[in-house]
């Protein structure tokens, strides 16, 4: 029996590390137990309900287990009963980009849970690269195991609109004001901006003095309608400087929208040769892809190379996958 802890749920309400394990456990319901918290924002399927302690997510996993089950927590935690163990390692953004106290702690717990697993799963070779650096295990242990996408992304045939789409956090080495600062020069471009959270008050001023009345934030999306929006858009610009995979880069390239990133971490391993990669962050450098991607023979050019892409990587490739790194 493979044993999730889902406390991924309680930590968040949308994002690819749930999605990731809902896929798995879909697809393995009969044979898995998935255990869910009280606090969780939403709860589905034939869960397991538990009430959470005082700092649950820091604790180890405490319903007691048959040595044969298989335990796979969704975050970076160890049962109290003595069975295989097997960790998702997702990023190194924290060890990267955090740093301080919220740094410490979350990379004790990481370690912790790596350094006592059978086997690690990793979500891309450079991931892979990074764990072999930060908290060296044997090779033996560790797999790489793609994230998949969602079908609900499709080529639609519809006619592209007059903007480009930025999805996810905005935290600095997600490079937003690069983004607004490229598309200052572009007056017939606008920006549409999806998840992420709130605009602070810099990134409103930002976005006013730069691109007023060329901004639109649509906040979270559902598959569907985040399918469309990459159907009408010039381009995902996601000039990130680090990710652990870029779902949003397969999402978009299924779509058959063109993406625009960085030549760093997992992008290249992830977008293969099917998107405009940027050497470095540099504003005249993103303007000069954005511009490139105006023209609709490149446009199609590039929007054709990623739905070529994009059929290296799905949610049932991913749990195939997995299912093999089980049985080992």
């Amino acid at each position: 029996m493979i044993v999730y802890d889902g406390i991924i749920n309680s930590l968040q309400s949308h994002g690819g590390i749930s999605v990731l394990f809902e896929e798995l456990y879909k697809r393995l319901q009969d044979k898995s137990r998935y255990y869910v918290y009280s606090d969780c924002p939403k709860l589905g399927g034939d869960t397991e309900l538990l009430n959470p302690r005082f700092l649950e997510r820091y604790l180890k996993f405490n319903v007691k287990l048959n040595e044969t089950d298989i335990f796979h927590s969704t975050y970076y935690r160890l049962p109290t009963s003595k069975v295989k163990v097997i960790t998702t390692v997702h990023d190194f953004t924290y060890e990267k980009y955090v740093g301080g106290f919220r740094s410490k702690i979350h990379s004790y717990q990481k370690y912790k849970a790596i350094l006592n697993s059978d086997k690690i799963i990793c979500v891309s070779e450079n991931t892979a690269n990074d764990l072999f650096s930060y908290c060296p295990v044997p090779e033996s242990k560790v797999e790489v195991v793609y994230n998949g996408v969602s079908e609900s992304y499709c080529s639609l045939g519809l006619e592209v609109l007059d903007y480009v789409v930025f999805v996810g956090s905005r935290a600095s080495y997600k490079n937003f004001a690069l983004v607004v600062s490229a598309l200052s020069k572009l007056p017939e471009v606008k920006l549409l901006i999806v998840g992420g959270g709130l605009l602070t008050n810099f990134e409103i001023n930002l976005l006013e003095s730069n691109l007023e009345g060329r901004f639109v934030v649509k906040g979270i999306l559902t598959n569907d309608e985040l399918n469309l929006v990459y159907n009408q858009a010039i381009a995902l610009v996601y000039p990130s400087e680090y990710e652990g995979f870029g779902i949003p880069v397969v999402e978009a390239q299924q779509a058959g929208c063109p993406v625009i990133a960085l030549n760093s971490s997992s992008i290249p391993e992830v977008a293969g040769n099917a998107a405009l990669l940027l050497d470095k962050s540099c504003e005249n450098l993103l303007y000069e892809a954005i511009l490139t991607l105006l023209s609709s023979d490149a446009r199609r050019r590039f929007s054709a190379l990623g739905l070529e892409n994009a059929k290296r990587f799905s949610w049932e490739k991913c749990f195939n996958h997995t299912l093999n790194v089980y049985s080992k």
